[in-house]
């Protein structure tokens, strides 16, 4: 089992459309836009389930059944432009629905191709804000994301 470090390998992108989740195509995350050239932060992003217990007198253990899944609050950092049209900070802007489509491994070649494993995230973006600083700091602006759905683990068609 080798480790790595998701740093330089992860690959993040936006997808407008998508027409199978757990098969979204070549064509369709490569019409999308990259984020992980100008990416500064990523929070949230997070899968998880409430469990509910279940105690009855018949036992000592409080056992547990699965409760509702959740999504965590999503967010993700992006370095600002100076000049020119900043492409990420357009295609995110407030209200956008589409996909986030991670490739938590990398890719193996230049661009996504066909059998590269992928999560993808349902959202809408619900902010898209400059972040203001008087520090000795780049430049950023955050993005905030509804989930909308579950994320769906995949494969590349």
């Amino acid at each position: 089992m080798a480790r790595f470090m998701r740093k330089g390998r992860t690959k993040i992108f936006f997808v407008p459309t998508i027409v199978s989740l757990t098969a979204p195509t070549a064509l369709e995350v490569n019409a999308g836009t990259a984020l992980h050239g100008e990416l500064a932060e990523i929070n949230g992003f997070g899968f998880s389930n409430s469990p509910i217990d279940t105690p009855d007198m018949g036992k000592a253990l409080v056992t547990k059944i699965m409760g509702e899944d959740t999504l965590e609050d999503s967010s993700m950092g992006f370095y600002e432009t100076q000049t020119g049209t900043d492409t990420i900070k357009t295609a995110l802007a407030k209200g956008t629905a589409g996909y986030i489509v991670i490739f938590p491994r990398g890719i193996a070649g230049a661009t996504p191709a066909a059998a590269d494993k992928s999560e993808t995230w349902p959202v809408t973006v619900s902010s898209n804000s400059r972040k203001y600083s008087t520090g000795n700091e780049a430049a950023t602006f955050n993005v905030s994301f509804a989930n909308t759905d579950a994320p769906v683990e995949g494969t590349l068609a």
